[in-house]
């Protein structure tokens, strides 16, 4: 069987803390919060879905942040989207140039690394 795409990225987070994940993922990146299935809600966690694009959060018991592996999220706007992390006191880091695009990394609330590119025009 061919794979032919990503359904979901799963982000590890450490449980109670989904007000946290929804001003983050939800307020400042602008991805609106999906439901989950009833069987999944009681797990905690909370899912973030907009077209393809889908994060899923899930309560990890023994939580460390993924500081290395991360999603790379394409986005528009990045500059503004840079200033509106900076203000909610989010630090941000830059990394080597990649060739046609603009990119910086933030940590979730959680420390987990997150990637977002803008493409050059």
């Amino acid at each position: 069987m061919p794979t032919e795409a990503i359904h979901h990225v799963q982000i590890a987070m450490p449980a109670g803390r989904e007000a946290e994940a929804r001003a983050f993922y939800a307020g400042l990146l602008g991805i609106p919060e999906a439901p989950k299935p009833a069987t999944l809600a009681a797990r905690g966690g909370c899912w973030f879905e907009q077209g393809a694009l889908r994060i899923h959060l899930g309560v990890e018991a023994d939580f460390r942040p993924a500081r290395k592996a991360h999603p790379a999220l394409l986005v528009s706007n990045l500059a503004g989207l840079v200033d509106d992390l900076r203000a909610a006191g989010y630090p941000l880091n830059e990394d080597e140039p990649l060739p046609g695009f603009v990119r910086i990394f933030v940590s979730d609330p959680f420390g987990n690394r997150i990637e977002l590119m803008e493409a050059v025009r």
